[in-house]
């Protein structure tokens, strides 16, 4: 609080009091490193210029405390701080403590001013005598505020002019504490002090203090352990026992006989504490800054960017990185410490440090965005094995990766997609081994794309006309691109949109490219796969990821963060038709049945990339989701097959295989002794799609079955071979989609020719008989006449 400036003839009385009391005091000797001579510098008018323009009262500056990062249930993930500092009320601090430093440092203390002329002219004398500085010449308040001048200063040139050995700063530093005198009691001066000086070895403020050289708080600080406390204040570094313990018992003896000399304490009170030892060095308890030393530094720095970029704790990144390191903040976060375990042990069990595979896996909390754990193969650290690289998110700052390819595990937002849109669970596409797809032209949401010389292939064994659950069960590519090309782009596109997909270098939206189902179209962390599939398992409820769920400042005082942001993004309808067919992809025959554990229904989709660089594992149950990759994630990115993990070679990498057992793993830890939960099941209209009739056209010649399609709403093909079939050759086999099981309106039908090679022979004219007399039937030479009659008619044909 700042007063009003008082009119000129005041400030000229100051003035005058101010270079008298100055005089007299032998030119403000703050410590006397200044000789008398140079008095002789100090013109009436250079006073009266420092004097006349400062204001009336010191702002002082906020004191420097460490910030605490919290896991979900309190407990301590990291503290990030400048000074490591816990500020405290004076009933808080030991009295001994009090009257230590009071003895040493200002022994007149609540005896003068501002300045204490008897003891400035004593220490002068006694300096002198000695000739050197034994005792110093500043006050208390004259102490703090100098304190106060360092801990505001903002720039090495600031710092410098508010400790300068010149009459000028001098000047100020007394003309401040005379307002800090007026403002503030001795016992509120002597408190702020004790919370700002520095204690050495990093420790700043008596509670610090205390903590970091006795394990003890300061209120309960003995005699020897105030003693040597207050000697380190006049040289924090000189004193500290951890530097040099002979030198710290020297300074604390000088204390506890000066507190002797003043009767503070007793000769036998004094005589037993000088034969205390200084320190018990198991006691010293460091206080680990930042989060490189935190047990979840990966997370941590993942946090400390995003509140960084918060326009809440500063205008600029390094205005906010300064504020979470000086104000004292508590940041409560979503971290579960018990989930964590899980991913942790996950890894642990199915990787090594020395892995030329990187793995990652992250478990989100469905319905809230709540990011539960992260964890990653390689450690935290510059050495061999280890990593300043976050695998699990985006590249948003220096140590997120960026992610990587996500293979089929993007075929779920096609069967989102494809279920909006009314297609059947039953949907039946052919779906050959490989299919030719060059020039084909895709929709997208800004018209369409193709690529000149595409031919893509299942990586996996499936039947010739998959149904939508048959193929996500084998994961075949060959049925989700002709499903995708059906549906278009751009609603698979907007979907996975949506549920927080992105390219996890640029942030920009993911490319719609033919093989966008295939997880061709940017990179993806499993942050953001994980909390996706999240939305499934919430009925398509996404959440924004959140980590940061509170934070306090010191005093209480919430500070706005983003808190839960939750939306509709998927119908509940469209949500339990994913489950639905990715419950399945966990059952029997599916590339996920080795995966399914406990009571809880789970679904999930695996994922490879070209080339086996990456391979993923994407899964949930009601209540969690989980996505794991395991990737080469060193230039020149190269197959994975032959790189190392959990110290033996791959093989064979796949996202059953390969990535599986760390989600299996991890996910099944989370989940241990909590009840089990199962999923919606889709109704029949989801299951049906919202199809419209085909017409029966086997036998039909193609021309007029596709004007019948066409008609109807439908689009035609005809396939470009022919397939065995009793039809008549030539003519319509067969439908894909199935006549039986209908198809969207607007579908693409796929009219399959026959090649006759199980046709029957078209029947014979007949020629009329007498009546009463059946006719006979006229048959190609060679062919034996038989009546129509004749049970054994079928036999007829020659053999």
């Amino acid at each position: 609080m700042h007063r009003r400036a008082p009119a000129r003839p005041k400030v000229v009385q100051s003035v005058v009091l101010f270079l008298l009391t100055s005089a007299l005091a032998g030119a403000l000797v703050a410590g006397l490193a200044l000789p008398l001579a140079g008095l002789a510098g100090v013109t009436t008018a250079k006073a009266h210029d420092t004097v006349q323009y400062l204001p009336q009262d010191l702002k002082a500056a906020p004191v420097s405390q460490k910030s605490i990062i919290q896991a979900a249930d309190g407990s301590l993930i990291a503290t990030l701080y400048q000074e490591n500092r816990v500020p405290v009320t004076l009933a808080q601090i030991s009295p001994l403590m009090r009257k230590a430093i009071v003895a040493i440092e200002d022994d007149r203390f609540y005896e003068h001013g501002a300045l204490d002329l008897k003891g400035t002219l004593r220490a002068l004398l006694r300096n002198q005598s000695q000739g050197a500085v034994q005792q110093g010449g500043s006050s208390i308040t004259q102490q703090y505020v100098k304190m106060n001048l360092v801990e505001k200063a903002k720039t090495p040139d600031e710092a410098a002019a508010a400790t300068a050995d010149t009459y000028e700063r001098k000047v100020a530093e007394l003309r401040y504490a005379i307002a800090v005198e007026k403002e503030y009691s001795k016992d509120q001066i002597l408190e702020k002090y004790l919370n700002l000086a520095n204690f050495g070895d990093g420790a700043w403020g008596v509670e610090a203090a205390a903590l970091h050289y006795f394990s003890v708080h300061a209120s309960r600080l003995t005699l020897p352990q105030a003693a040597m406390l207050a000697g380190l204040v006049k040289n924090p570094t000189g004193y500290d026992p951890t530097n040099s313990m002979k030198r710290a018992k020297e300074r604390r003896d000088v204390v506890i006989r000066r507190m002797q000399e003043l009767n503070i304490v007793t000769a036998a009170q004094a005589a037993t504490a000088l034969k205390t030892p200084v320190i018990d060095p198991k006691k010293v308890r460091n206080v680990p800054n930042g989060c490189a030393n935190s047990k979840y530094p990966f997370y941590c720095e993942y946090i400390v960017s995003q509140l960084k970029n918060n326009p809440s704790f500063g205008k600029t990144p390094q205005a906010a990185e300064n504020y979470l390191e000086t104000a004292g903040l508590v940041i409560r976060t979503s971290l579960d410490p018990r989930i964590q375990k899980a991913a942790e042990d996950s890894m642990k069990k199915h990787s090594k440090p020395s892995d030329q595979a990187v793995a990652a896996v992250t478990i989100v909390e469905p319905g809230t965005g709540l990011v539960k754990a992260m964890a990653q193969s390689k450690p935290y650290g510059n050495k061999k094995g280890q990593t300043s690289y976050n695998y699990n998110v985006e590249k948003s700052y220096a140590g997120g990766y960026g992610g990587f390819q996500n293979g089929s595990t993007m075929k779920a937002f096609t069967i989102a997609a494809a279920i909006e849109k009314g297609v059947p669970l039953t949907y039946r596409i052919t779906s050959p081994q490989q299919i030719d797809l060059s020039g084909k032209k895709f929709s997208t949401c800004s018209g369409t794309t193709s690529d000149p010389d595409y031919k893509p292939k299942n990586s996996t064994k499936t039947i010739l006309d998959p149904s939508m659950i048959d193929a996500a069960k084998a994961s075949t590519n060959t049925y989700f691109l002709q499903l995708s090309e059906q549906v278009g782009l751009c609603p698979i596109a907007t979907i996975a949109s949506k549920l927080g997909m992105q390219d996890a270098q640029t942030m920009k939206p993911l490319q719609q490219v033919p093989s966008f189902t295939l997880g061709s179209a940017g990179l993806i962390t499993p942050l953001m796969l994980a909390n996706a599939y999240a939305t499934f398992a919430a009925r398509g409820t996404f959440c924004t990821p959140l980590l940061v769920t509170a934070v306090t400042t010191s005093k209480g005082k919430s500070i706005p963060v983003k808190g839960r942001s939750c939306k509709q993004a998927l119908t509940p309808k469209v949500a339990d038709g994913v489950n639905y067919v990715l419950n399945k992809v966990m059952g029997d025959g599916g590339t996920g049945s080795r995966l399914k554990f406990g009571r809880s229904d789970l679904a999930g989709k695996t994922g490879t990339i070209n080339g086996n660089i990456a391979v993923w594992f994407a899964g949930y149950s009601s209540r969690l989701a989980a996505a794991s990759v395991v990737a080469d994630a060193t230039p020149k990115y190269t197959d994975l097959a032959g790189l190392t993990l959990n110290g033996k070679k791959i093989g064979n990498a796949s996202g059953s295989g390969t990535a599986g057992p760390i989600w299996e793993t991890a996910l099944q830890g989370a989940l241990k002794g909590l009840p089990s939960t199962h999923f919606v099941q889709p109704d029949d209209k989801t299951i049906r799609g919202d199809v419209k009739d085909l017409p029966q056209l086997k036998g039909v010649l193609p021309p007029i079955a596709i004007a019948q399609l066409q008609q109807l709403g439908f689009q035609a093909e005809v396939a470009p071979a022919p397939v065995d079939s009793d039809a008549p050759a030539g003519t319509v086999a067969y439908t894909s989609p199935r006549q039986e099981d209908g198809a969207p309106a607007g579908a693409k039908i796929t009219l399959f020719l026959s090649n006759g090679s199980r046709a029957m022979p078209p029947p014979p004219p007949t020629t009329p008989g007498p009546p009463g007399i059946p006719p006979t039937i006229q048959l190609p030479p060679g062919w034996p006449n038989c009546p129509p009659t004749d049970p054994h008619f079928p036999n007829c044909r020659k053999r």
